[in-house]
């Protein structure tokens, strides 16, 4: 575990296929029925990734999908949250006021940087509260244990218009603010929340953020959202790191390189 973060970590994930159970299209009421509150989150002019509402005015992602490739934020103004995005219609559309990524994230571009995944984690505010009864904000969770059960809620290439669910996957390892995943996703799927379920409760353990190899299997990794949320909040009500209506203007090793694929999201090959 000591070279656990020592990770090349690359930004705008895109996950390669687990092998834990195929991904269900959430493409009905039924089927994505307690999932709505994750939505696709538009940037204007570099595609988008996946996000989650955590309070009626508020949505986490990862922190990567707030900046430019220059390593500035994006303005707050260029992103769109659909909540509950299929067939093209959203259960709520918001447009964001404000940005707010982890204080000690650093971006660089394609440029990997080491233990980067640990503060993958921002959030974004609401123009306008999200009141709709089946659109209710999800918590956050513990960080669950190594072989726990969990499941992931993403948009992705080729699955833009409607979520789709990973109901099982694993976490095959854990340390300092990152796990390590079976979990499958693909371009776009960078901030999707991960899901662990206990006493009948889902909540939000983990936000997708990178890929590796481990052992020379492809593994995904993800931030541990309470390991990383309470310094983001502070941030956000302190106004620290933030846009508030941008003017327009040996041990698990993980290796990765970054590049970009025609949605203008970034992805990491092993």
């Amino acid at each position: 575990m000591r070279h656990f973060l020592a990770l090349v970590m690359a930004l705008w994930a895109s996950l390669a296929a687990a092998q834990d159970t195929n991904l269900q299209s959430l493409d009905t009421g039924e089927s994505s029925r307690g999932w709505q509150s994750v939505g696709r989150l538009d940037i204007a002019g570099s595609g988008f990734c996946t996000a989650s509402l955590i309070s009626q005015t508020m949505i986490i992602t990862a922190a990567h999908c707030v900046y430019a490739d220059d390593g500035s934020l994006i303005p707050a103004k260029n992103f769109t949250f659909l909540a509950g995005l299929r067939d093209d219609r959203a259960m709520a559309t918001r447009a964001v006021i404000k940005v707010t990524p982890h204080p000690d994230y650093r971006h660089h571009g394609e440029k990997p940087q080491d233990g980067a995944v640990a503060v993958d984690l921002a959030v974004l505010e609401l123009e306008r509260p999200v009141r709709l009864p089946s659109l209710t904000p999800y918590g956050i969770g513990p960080t669950p244990t190594v072989q726990a059960d969990v499941a992931v809620v993403s948009y992705a290439r080729d699955r833009a218009n409607a979520a789709s669910l990973q109901r099982v996957c694993h976490v095959l390892d854990q340390s300092r603010g990152v796990l390590m995943m079976s979990c499958s996703a693909d371009f776009g799927a960078s901030g999707a929340p991960v899901f662990w379920t206990q006493n009948g409760q889902s909540r939000i353990v983990a936000i997708v953020s990178a890929m590796g190899t481990s052992n020379g299997k492809q593994v995904s990794l993800a931030v541990a959202a309470a390991s990383a949320i309470d310094a983001v909040l502070i941030a956000h009500r302190s106004n620290q790191g933030q846009i508030t209506q941008a003017p327009q203007a040996p041990q698990p090793r993980f290796t990765s390189s970054g590049t970009r694929n025609d949605t203008g999201a970034k992805f990491v090959r092993p």
